[in-house]
């Protein structure tokens, strides 16, 4: 039996064990995992078949032509990011305490990556953590972090030993959003919402079961997180995107020659860009990202704004009136929606997606480096402790 035909029985077989309509969410999701359909790639056991990881989608499609829960929607970040680092890196004891969870929706994942000090220079972050026994005690500050008020699990990366290089003596750990010390704050966007966090960790007590891969090996670490990062960002999608929108706005509105071939470039970067997340997709067979998740992700994100702010011309002065700008907590519905009322939030959203996940620049840079080959920056503080590198 093929890997496709022993995908398929799986499916057929989740489904008629677990009718969705009768079956609720979470007993669902339990039996996905437990068929192998949560991630096809991973180990059997764990969520997986041990098969290549295209066939996800055809699990995707069948599911939801069936009508089943979606268990990565309310969990984009551990599913597609936090899973993945654990399996690549975690233990086996570490893979069972927190893949299951993860998906049938029993823990929200959020990331603690970037500081007020360290964003584009990620390996300069100055949150510490300290051996005491068995445990680390954690002190410093992470911002930038998305739902973090609604997330159980932090993906944590500090600073373990200031006497190595900068990317040396970082170490990754899972962090217990509810422990004593967690102080979460939100950050109001000019969307209304508090999608983004700072969140300040005092005294934070960390078991040493929580540390992932080893002590100030925690940079390769965060670069499996951040790769899959870029593959969100990247991957195919089957709701109506920006350009999508824009288009159908463009039929239904009075056009001019200047939008119209402003829709006409639009339309044919939104194409390349399809094919740039097929192609992705179709080599990614070895379950690793590549560079085109660098290409997707600066793609997507420029596309995405040029594209929403076409729109919002197409609106004319239909665009200045937004439903409210009152502080309201984010949810994972916040940026779902249809109308033109959401394609003046979408717009105002779309400004931080080129800086997430990496900005443009950083994106650049990856893509000058190791696609094209090109000469690396200097970098004078490589080999410096970190202790010794000037800051301030």
């Amino acid at each position: 039996m093929s890997d496709v035909d022993v995908v398929r029985a799986a499916i057929e077989q989740l489904l008629r064990d677990h009718p969705p309509a009768t079956t609720a969410r979470r007993e669902f999701l339990a039996a996905q995992f437990e068929a192998g359909l949560a991630w096809v790639h991973f180990p059997v056991g764990l969520g997986g078949l041990d098969v290549a990881p295209q066939l996800q989608r055809e699990v995707v499609r069948r599911l939801a032509e069936a009508g089943a829960p979606d268990g990565p929607a309310t969990n984009r970040l551990g599913y597609a990011m936090g899973a993945p680092t654990v399996v690549a890196w975690g233990d086996r004891a570490q893979q069972e305490r927190y893949l299951r969870p993860l998906f049938v929706g029993d823990e929200r994942w959020c990331q603690l990556f970037s500081e007020p000090g360290a964003g584009s220079d990620l390996a300069g972050l100055t949150t510490r953590a300290v051996r005491d026994g068995d445990d680390w005690i954690v002190n410093g500050q992470k911002v930038w972090s998305s739902m973090a008020t609604i997330s159980d699990v932090g993906m944590l990366i500090v600073r373990t030993d200031p006497e190595l290089p900068k990317h040396q003596g970082l170490t990754y750990f899972l962090l217990d959003m509810r422990a004593p010390g967690v102080d979460i704050r939100p950050l109001r966007q000019m969307t209304g919402e508090a999608e983004f966090n700072e969140v300040y960790l005092t005294d934070v007590r960390v078991p040493d079961t929580a540390r992932i891969g080893a002590v100030s090996a925690g940079w390769k670490v965060a670069m499996t997180t951040l790769m899959e990062e870029r593959v969100v960002f990247n991957r195919e999608r089957d709701e109506a995107g920006p350009v999508e929108l824009a288009l159908d706005l463009y039929r239904r509105r009075e056009r001019d020659p200047e939008l119209r071939t402003r829709m006409i470039g639009m339309w044919i970067r939104g194409r390349v860009q399809r094919l740039n997340t097929v192609r992705a997709a179709a080599t990614r067979t070895a379950g690793v990202p590549g560079p085109e998740g660098s290409i997707g992700k600066l793609v997507h994100a420029e596309l995405n704004q040029d594209a929403l702010e076409l729109c919002l011309d197409l609106l004319g002065d239909e665009s200045l009136l937004y439903d409210s700008y009152e502080p309201a907590a984010y949810t994972e519905k916040s940026l779902a929606g249809q109308g033109d009322a959401d394609l003046r939030r979408r717009f105002l959203r779309s400004r931080a997606q080129s800086i997430e996940g990496g900005t443009s620049e950083i994106m650049r840079t990856i893509l000058a480096d190791r696609v094209l080959g090109l000469p690396p920056e200097p970098r004078v503080d490589k080999d410096l402790p970190f202790s010794r590198i000037p800051r301030g």
